[in-house]
């Protein structure tokens, strides 16, 4: 399983729309930090339309919280809407009962044995296109907020595992956030499934 993360993402229908295609491929969604929205938004729940009981979603408040996550330890249980989130995580609005929380399996019995997940930055423009990121199970897909990207410590945090996406004519500074997931995504499924 891949993992999609959104630090700190501003604009409701992108996420809503992202966690559709989440739902299609059965990847588990990573929301970090402060939301540009609440998560009952009613453009972010119509973006999603009827696919939001097979979002897996997963909440922490801070950066810290979710490489803890993502990091050697097994990922905890998904917090229940109605028992609330655990440590580090902020429990879901009532409205949002339908997405799926299912206990997530351990990460780092995939390829080659890694202890944990390695996180992706994907931020674009870079001189390392995704093309040339060698992605494997269980690893995460981190992308950052439509108007300024990622923080500068996480670039710098995660500068071996920093690509983008290549845009040749240079006429944009970015792609719309849910287009960029969608295009490394599916080429990371593509290439650990063989399709």
């Amino acid at each position: 399983m891949l993992h999609v993360a959104l630090w700190e993402p501003e604009i409701p229908p992108n996420t809503g729309n992202i966690a559709r295609l989440c739902a299609a491929t059965g990847t588990r969604l990573h929301l970090i930090g402060r939301l540009g929205f609440r998560l009952d938004d009613r453009s972010l729940r119509r973006a999603g339309l009827d696919y939001w009981h097979a979002v897996d979603v997963v909440r922490h408040v801070t950066f810290e919280d979710f490489e803890r996550v993502m990091g050697e330890e097994p990922l905890p249980p998904t917090p229940s809407p109605k028992k609330g989130g655990g440590a580090g995580e902020e429990p879901f609005p009532t409205s949002l009962l339908s997405c799926a929380f299912s206990p997530p399996p351990f990460l780092g019995e995939g390829v080659g044995g890694r202890g944990s997940s390695r996180i992706w930055c994907v931020e674009t423009p870079n001189q390392k296109p995704y093309t040339r990121a060698d992605f494997a199970d269980g690893d995460c897909l981190l992308f950052g907020n439509e108007s300024s990207g990622l923080p500068a410590s996480v670039r710098e945090r995660y500068a071996e595992q920093l690509v983008g996406i290549p845009m040749p004519t240079g006429a944009v500074r970015s792609l719309n956030l849910a287009t960029a997931v969608g295009i490394v995504l599916y080429d990371a499924l593509r290439r650990l499934h063989g399709w």
